[in-house]
Parts: structure tokens; sequence; C-alpha cells
């Protein structure tokens, strides 16, 4: 047992001045066997602690449906056994990049603004997250014998609001559920977001990628006794679809890492090691001084430019970072872990069957509801992650007019008469060609990830305004959704009729399979790179693991394959397109390269 105690200088550990050297891993980015090695990468580079976000959302994806909750504990256990500390961030708000910021689509769907307020009804279901969660937690904290020695209540509430009787309320329900650590915030090295997010009582921390002499002088404005720590010290960064490749310089991040450590601070390395948003739980952005623009959907990588990269591989910033670290350490580093392999040369496997979209709809999809006056949103029709397809008709006879889509979110497939006629996208909502009527009209909509930082924040998805035929609303509409969860159903997609790959383009349900063994996987190895040269868009399942969406915008091309969904012997590959399928065969190598080099001199 331990007593971990916020001073008025220093962290303190039983009395005697500690300084937290952290990194972020968050374990539902990682495969669950893989926790253990990222862990033991973590001591490697010299940390001490790992610091963890929990995504309401993965949890709680029903109103009172709790999921795995348990893997927290799980995780915390990891931490422990690798020889860290632990600070875990349990929102209820994460940002992190993630879906929504990590609120449950049914609660932004039924508070809207409410929330991240004073609201009752939206304290009263964060409330009853908590009681579910932090069980998790409280046997786990240091003074029991465990690794958890901070938690955070909210996330950069000063980036968003002021409501400071909101962060006292979220900091006395984790009070009242047992969590004695010090509790703290978090926000940007500004004026303003600290007055809005900190807590009287409560350590603030700062968030920041360089500069931290300004920024700690800002945050002792505001709080000029306790331990500085920069709680976020942003080393890389995460990629929109679309756009270019994130890279920053690992001599110029070392840098600004050792400037941290030497204004006597703690850090956590944000992030580590970032690991993949599988099952397509990445979130989205808003470009603009105002996040009222384009949106900009995050990738299915979570790489970061973490100086561990996605693949779990050491990257020359990792061993920079090392040679920093090495400097503060209570002692010499350990070794590295066995670097993890790939396998030894490309596995092709061969999708042979294909359902349309509407069969894998018929048997996959939430019952239809009734038509309706207007669109449904996805949140009224219970989708979190997926598509629905809205049908409806423009009745005759008319002349030919445009057709468009207002409040359009995000990407919409359209068939008329059963035929394509373009891909429309918030940015760009009318069709280039006319439509005359009569004709039946599908929109296949899908949602590219909630928005999770800014005002925007819970903006609802799917056909939000309405289906317009020149400047005249359609309406009596049908729609149905096929959600990603459908997929982990046992079986699922077994009930599918599928049948042959007639032709080469086609968007629908894609099965194929390899075998290890035949395929000179035996021994299999720790991961895997999967490439879909020609596909388009959608998502890809590996035994029945959705490694997340692929799209032919890039930046990202490939996509990572944990070792342990792989089997001895058959391994079934599923492919969900939603535009234009390419060759029917998906290729699996031994996945990127270390895109920031070796080791070189800089190892310790």
């Amino acid at each position: 047992m331990a007593d971990f105690t916020v001073g008025d200088d220093h962290f303190r550990l039983d009395g005697k001045p500690v300084r937290l050297l952290s990194g972020a891993l968050h374990y539902f980015r990682v495969h669950e066997a893989q926790w253990d090695h990222r862990l033991s990468m973590l001591r490697a580079m010299g940390l001490n602690c790992v610091e963890t976000y929990v995504p309401w959302n993965l949890h709680e994806p029903q109103p009172g449906r709790f999921r795995d909750v348990a893997a927290l504990g799980r995780f915390l256990d990891a931490a422990q056994r690798a020889g860290l500390w632990a600070i875990v961030r349990p929102g209820p708000y994460i940002c992190a990049e993630w879906e929504n910021g990590g609120l449950p689509a049914w609660v932004t769907g039924r508070f809207g603004r409410r929330v991240r307020t004073r609201d009752e009804e939206y304290l009263g279901a964060v409330e009853r997250w908590f009681t579910a969660l932090l069980p998790q937690v409280v046997q786990r904290q240091i003074g029991r014998g465990g690794p958890v020695i901070m938690v955070q209540a909210e996330n950069e509430y000063g980036s968003y609001g002021t409501d400071r009787v909101y962060l006292q309320r979220v900091a006395g329900m984790l009070r009242e559920r047992g969590v004695t650590v010090p509790l703290f915030t978090s926000d940007g090295p500004e004026d303003h977001m600290l007055t809005g997010g900190s807590v009287p009582g409560l350590l603030a921390t700062v968030n920041f990628g360089s500069g931290a002499r300004e920024a700690f002088e800002v945050l002792r404005r505001h709080q000029p006794k306790g331990p500085l720590m920069c709680m976020e010290f942003w080393c890389g960064w995460f990629e929109h679809w679309g756009a270019a490749p994130a890279v920053r310089d690992p001599a110029e991040a070392a840098k600004a890492l050792r400037e941290i450590l030497e204004c006597g601070a703690s850090v956590n390395v944000y992030m580590a090691h970032g690991g993949t948003n599988f099952a397509g739980w990445a979130g989205a952005n808003r470009s603009g001084p105002v996040q009222d623009q384009d949106l900009q959907p995050t990738v299915t990588s979570y790489d970061y430019d973490a100086p561990i990269d996605e693949y779990g591989r050491p990257t020359e910033k990792f061993w920079l970072f090392r040679k920093v670290l090495a400097e503060f350490a209570d002692g010499p580093l350990p070794q590295l872990p066995p670097e993890p392999v790939g396998p030894p040369a490309p596995v092709r496997a061969e999708l042979t069957e294909w359902a349309p979209l509407s069969v894998a709809l018929e048997v996959l999809g939430d019952p239809e509801r009734a038509e309706s006056g207007v669109p449904p949103t996805f949140e009224e029709l219970g989708v979190d992650r997926g598509l629905v397809r809205y049908e409806v008709t423009v009745p005759g006879l008319r002349r030919p007019y445009a057709l468009g889509v207002s409040g359009l979110r995000d990407r919409a497939v359209v068939y008329v008469n059963g035929v394509r006629q373009g891909v429309l996208s918030g940015e760009n909502a009318t069709l280039d060609e006319p439509v005359a009527g009569p004709a039946e009209v599908e929109l296949w909509v899908e949602s590219l990830g909630r928005v999770n930082y800014g005002p925007r924040l819970g903006e609802p998805k799917g056909i939000t305004g309405g289906v317009r035929h020149e400047r005249q609303y359609l309406h009596g509409v049908r729609a149905r959704g096929l959600r990603l969860a459908a997929f982990e159903e046992p079986g699922a997609v077994d009930a599918v009729p599928f049948g042959g790959v007639a032709e080469r383009g086609r968007a629908g349900l894609y099965r194929g399979s390899f075998d290890s063994a035949e395929s000179g996987l035996a021994g299999l190895p720790d991961h895997a790179g999967l490439e879909l040269p020609g596909w388009t868009r959608g998502f890809v399942w590996v035994n029945g693991f959705c490694l997340g969406r692929y799209w032919s915008a890039g930046p990202q091309r490939t996509l990572y394959v944990p070792g342990p969904v792989l089997r001895e012997g058959a391994n079934e590959v599923w492919v969900l397109e939603m535009e234009g399928a390419g060759d029917p065969w998906v290729e699996l190598g031994p996945g990127v390269p270390v895109r920031t080099g070796t080791p070189g001199g800089a190892q310790s």
C-alpha cells in the first residue's frame, strides 16, 4: 500500500518527491493480447506510468446495456504487471479523435446541446455510467495496492465551455463513488481555457506540443502552487482522410520533451503508442476557426507518428526519447522486448463470393421504419456506426429538376430507378444530372465519424434536413439502418445468400478466405498489413474482427491486422464496399515501414 499526493511543489509518494514520466496508450486501440508487449515498450522507453482514456460509447452502446467494462480493469492489471503506475481519464467526454468524443450517440441524440452542462437528465446518465465503470478504478487505486495514482475530471473543458457547476458535479461523482486518489483537469495553456476548465481544489495541468516554459508560465498565473505537468505532450499528430500525412521531426520532438523535463515538470507523452481505430470508431473534426467548415474524418490508423509505431516497433523518435528520459529515470532502463514481426511474404486472399448491399441489408439490417414525413437521422434510428438506406419517390409527371440533399452527413451513394447516379457529400450535395418524375430514389448514407472536438460536438448524422427536387422537399421517406455491430453477431454473415463475383467494380458485401499453412504463415506472425488495391471505400473484417475503414482518398493505404486475430488453417475475410470494388482479392503483407527511421546513434 502507498500514498500518492499532490504537494506544493512535487507529486509525492509516501511523502517523497516523484516525477511522473508517463505515456498515453489506449487499451481500446490495442488488441488485448498485445497489451503486455506495448506496456513493456513504454517501460523500455524510460516511462514509469501509463495514461488511458475510457470511451463511454464503447462500453454503453445502448442505454443500460454495458459491454465489457471490465476491460479497463484488465488493462490496469497489465500496467501493474509491467511495473507502471496508471492515470485514468474516464471523461465522460474524452475527445481523443474518437467517435463523438466518447459520448454515446444515444446520449447526444437525446440531450443535444445539454451535454457537458449541469443539465440534470444528462448528469443522471453520467452517474449511471460512472456507477458501472468506477469500481474498475477504485479497487485498483494505489492506496489499495493497485497502480492508479490520478483520475481526471472531464477533459479539456476549457476548449468547450464555462459551466463550473458541471465540472464540480463530475468531480463530486468521482469522489462519491470511491475515487480517493488526486483528481485533476487538463486544458490548453491559455487564460480562457484554464479559466473555463479548472476546478478549485483540483490540480490543473496543461496540454501542448512545444514551448514548455511559456506554457507553464501561463499555468502558474492560475495555479501558483502544485507540481507542473504537461498532461498531453503532443509528440506527433493524427491524420484525416484526403489530407497530407502528419509527421513531426524526431529531433525537434525530443528537444521539446527535454525542455519540459528541464522545467522540473512531469509529462505524459501523447501518444507513446497510438494503435488503431478499429471497427469504425474514428472521430472527425470541422475545419476553420469556428469548426463550421468541411468535415475532416480521421483515418483508421492512430499511429500518431508516435515513438512506438502502430505495429509496436520502436522508431527513431523512440530512441531519441529514450536517451532523454534515461537522464531523468531512477536507475538503468530495461531492455526492449522482442520486436514484432510480420509475414515473411505477401499473402493473397481471394474474394470469391458477393452479395448486393440490398441483400446484406435485408439479412443484417435493422427492421424497416414506417414511412415518415422527413428522413429520420441516424440517432433517431439508433445507428451509431454504419449506414442507412433512405428511399423516396419523385412523384410524376414532372420535368427534370436538380435533386439534392440538405443537411447531408456525411456521404451518400445515390441510385435513381436502380441506376447509380453519383456520390454526394455535405459539401457537394446535388446530383450533376437532373431527375425527371416519376422516379424511385435510393440514398445509401454513411457516417464518416462523429465530430469529437469543438462546438459541433454531438451533431446528428444521416439526412438531417431533407431530400429536395428543385426547391420542393420530397416526403414519404423509408429508412433502414445497417449497423457495423450487426456483423459482430456470431454467424450473422453466414445467413447472407452470397453468389459469385460476376463483375468488377460493384458495391456490396464480399467474402473470401486464405489458408495460413498453404500461404506460408506457419507460426502465425505478430501482425500483417492489409491492402485493397483498386477498391474505393468501406470496411474489412478478418475472422470477424473489424479492422476499420479503408478509403482510396488516402493518406492511409494499409490497414493494421493484429496477429492474434489470425488463425492456423482457414481464415475468412469480409469486405463491405460502399462505392466501387477493385479486383476480387486483398493482400496481407509485412506492413508499412517504421516511418521515422532506425536507432542509429541515438540508442542509449
